[in-house]
């Protein structure tokens, strides 16, 4: 594959919230109030983008029942899983098209998430050819996953993959690690996400897919060469100010 960017040669894509519709916020939110707790910033920054056991061990510290970590993630499962019978996983309009502009410009993609490979396959397969090296990274047991994304898997330095990703903590870890990033928050009701990536520094925030066009991505990659990725930090967040 050509390179048409003068630093970029890959794309991270999140699979839940990026290419497929948040299915999760949703959840995690009525778990939380449905059983007294708070639902807060605090709680998503505890949870989101988390390995499932501390994801269930922090829900569980997050209401005022007795419940452990391994029974609040069994909880949230079995809930999830009433949620989607009514609210569908889907792929989001836009995804595969942005899958291929990106390609057309000479990135790699990949695909991870926190769920095993089949959730890839179910939504994605049809498209797996789309995606290079191993397609989908399940990365429940190194999450965030930035660093063995772009190091380990695809032999990159950090400053050319480009992960797009709707968790502020995603965010925080690609800051310090001065890796492209691009957000696109949940829009659900509850959500804090939009407000933490302002908080992490987020430069490039996206209300829809279509919205991370050729113009957006090379306004990045020039980013990159030029060590500008970042807006400062507000004041007040506990982030640092510099990657």
């Amino acid at each position: 594959m050509p390179h048409r960017l003068g630093r970029l040669r890959l794309a991270a894509l999140n699979i839940d919230g990026v290419l497929l519709n948040d299915t999760f916020s949703p959840v995690i939110h009525a778990f939380v109030v449905g059983r007294g707790g708070a639902y807060t910033a605090d709680t998503e920054r505890a949870v989101f983008s988390q390995p499932q056991h501390i994801a269930g061990r922090n829900m569980a510290a997050a209401v005022p029942q007795a419940l452990s970590g391994e029974e609040a993630l069994a909880a949230y499962f079995e809930e999830r899983e009433v949620y989607l019978a009514e609210h569908p996983a889907a792929v989001l309009d836009g995804a595969i098209d942005l899958v291929r502009r990106l390609r057309a410009l000479g990135l790699q993609t990949v695909c991870y998430g926190g769920l095993p490979a089949p959730h890839f396959d179910r939504f994605l397969g049809e498209w797996a050819e789309l995606f290079d090296g191993p397609r989908y990274v399940c990365t429940n047991d190194f999450r965030p996953g930035i660093h063995e994304i772009t190091t380990e898997i695809f032999g990159l330095e950090h400053g050319e993959a480009l992960f797009v990703d709707d968790v502020a903590k995603v965010a925080e870890t690609a800051r310090g690690l001065d890796v492209p990033f691009i957000g696109h928050p949940s829009k659900f009701v509850h959500s804090f996400q939009r407000q933490l990536m302002h908080e992490a520094g987020v430069r490039h925030v996206v209300d829809s897919l279509e919205a991370i066009d050729e113009q957006l991505i090379r306004t990045i990659d020039a980013e990159a060469l030029g060590g500008t990725l970042w807006s400062e930090v507000p004041t007040g967040t506990g982030l640092r100010a510099t990657a």
